[in-house]
């Protein structure tokens, strides 16, 4: 249909669009007609409903191009903004009609369904985030089909990637707080463990895909090219992957150039050059074609941190170099381990991201969303993630998280095992917080093994005449009743002998 030219087409259309009831419709331009306020021409109009929290940016702009279709998918789905394109699809934001709540919509174009590798990539995609729930991965609900749509249903996080909010600093002449740069990293790599103990490598980490909500925890998003180790029947990879480089030429490792064949160190290696991009706001070698850039990923070390900036501690840089280290075996051998050699700065607590700094949603998005402005004597959640003393790391002990925590988040403390031997670290023992445990899959996933904390000793000379002091103090009154009540039987039984002899008598 030919875009509208005049308001009344666009409210023609928008009426058959069926986005807004009726009802609602009339009642706020009769109000604006009553007031004098009614715009009669077209972009004030569309602007006028927006404000009112009728439509959104993007039902706007489809509207003005004619488009009123399909605004709703499988009966369920209302298409209210579009949040990005990726290589795999779009990805909008919906409402789901009956539950009133916000939800991603991943949706696969339908000109890819003639390649067969995009549609497997695709249900891909949406088995490797089936199998994960953990705080600091962006969770999946469903999966269908509607006519020739394929689509993966997915937790909406309400934030911003690191890579756009790194970019604003950047045309701001400003750098990237290092504290709040190590707890976003520390919270990548929880994820990334959580994945890792399911056999799984992300194989595209990158700032893009790493979402910053507004409460400051981090989302690790797109398991597109992720790959299962311990899943023989998932091969579309080797069927479509073996001759092309999959990942991100700025934060791709080094073995990943060469082969398609990675473990999550590649991820690690990816997430310290997404470290060096925070700290420094451009990737690690920001110039040349791809092939170079692949190559200096290989030969060549990034400008040093100190050139850009003199603030970051020399141990945070110390963490960079080991993530960043050429050979595999050189770095942090689990994501676990970048954790602990962070820990010095991520127990300190730091505040929720500024308000400039998430995304500025239309009236209508923010009725369906409800507030989301943390309680004021709220705890951040990425201080909730690493509430236990360092003390605690080192002595791979447990401590119990905060009653607040585990009311808000079902979180807990885990001691992990003793590292491998090539880890770089001292100590034998780690505690970190984890999220929920996934499913029964992770059951049968090869994980790291715990070792359960050491039960705290008890003196049990001092504790039993302490209990049976406790013991007496708190029973006394039931003997004393017994003992009255004893008395009044015997009294009883001794009127009643008294009474039967004077009856005989």
């Amino acid at each position: 249909m030919p875009p509208p030219s005049t308001a009344a087409e666009f409210l023609d259309l928008l009426r058959r669009s069926q986005l807004v009831p009726e009802v609602r419709l009339d009642e706020v331009l009769q109000r604006h007609r009553q007031n004098g306020t009614l715009p009669q021409q077209l972009d004030p109009l569309a602007n006028l409903l927006i404000r009112e929290g009728l439509l959104t940016y993007f039902q706007a702009k489809q509207l003005k191009l004619g488009r009123y279709k399909r605004f709703t998918i499988a009966g369920k789905y209302k298409l209210l903004e579009l949040i990005g394109v990726g290589g795999m699809g779009a990805v909008y934001l919906c409402e789901h009609m009956l539950m009133r709540r916000l939800v991603a919509l991943k949706v696969l174009p339908i000109e890819k369904l003639s390649d067969p590798s995009h549609e497997e990539r695709f249900y891909r995609e949406a088995r490797a985030v089936a199998a994960l729930d953990h705080p600091n991965i962006v969770r999946a609900y469903d999966i269908d089909k509607f006519e020739q749509l394929h689509f993966l249903v997915m937790e909406y996080v309400d934030g911003t990637s690191l890579q756009e909010i790194v970019a604003r600093y950047v045309l701001e002449k400003r750098l990237f707080d290092p504290l709040r740069a190590a707890h976003y990293i520390a919270q990548a790599a929880l994820g990334l463990q959580h994945g890792h103990e399911l056999g799984m490598v992300h194989r595209d980490i990158k700032p893009g895909n790493l979402l910053l909500d507004r409460h400051g925890c981090i989302k690790v998003l797109d398991m597109g090219l992720a790959r299962f180790f311990n899943k023989q029947q998932d091969c579309v990879t080797e069927k479509y992957d073996e001759k092309c480089v999959l990942g991100t030429a700025d934060y791709l490792a080094p073995e990943q150039a060469v082969s398609n064949i990675v473990d999550i160190r590649a991820d690690i290696y990816s997430l310290g050059a997404t470290f060096y991009f925070l700290l420094t706001g451009q990737p690690p070698f920001p110039e040349g074609t791809v092939t170079a850039k692949l190559v200096a990923h290989q030969t060549r070390q990034p400008r040093p941190v100190e050139s850009f900036r003199k603030d970051v501690p020399p141990n945070m840089l110390k963490v960079l170099r080991v993530m960043m280290a050429k050979n595999p075996a050189d770095r942090f051998q689990q994501p676990v381990e970048v954790v602990e050699a962070l820990s010095e700065w991520v127990h300190q607590p730091i505040d929720p991201p500024p308000a400039r700094e998430m995304p500025q949603h239309c009236p209508l998005v923010r009725m369906i969303a409800g507030p989301s402005t943390p309680q004021p004597n709220a705890v951040p959640l990425a201080r909730l993630l690493f509430s236990t003393p360092r003390t605690a790391l080192a002595r791979g002990t447990t401590t119990p998280p905060p009653t607040s925590a585990s009311a808000t988040l079902s979180q807990s403390t885990v001691t992990f095992g003793p590292l491998p031997s090539s880890s770089s670290h001292p100590s034998g023992e780690i505690t970190v917080p984890v999220g929920p445990a996934s499913t029964a899959r992770s059951s049968a996933a090869p994980t790291l093994p715990f070792t359960p904390a050491p039960a705290t000793p008890v003196d049990t000379s001092s504790a039993a005449p302490q209990a049976s002091v406790r013991y007496r103090s708190l029973h006394w009154p039931f003997w004393l009743l017994l003992a009255a009540l004893l008395l009044l039987f015997a009294t009883a039984l001794y009127l009643a002998y008294l009474l039967g002899r004077g009856a005989l008598g």
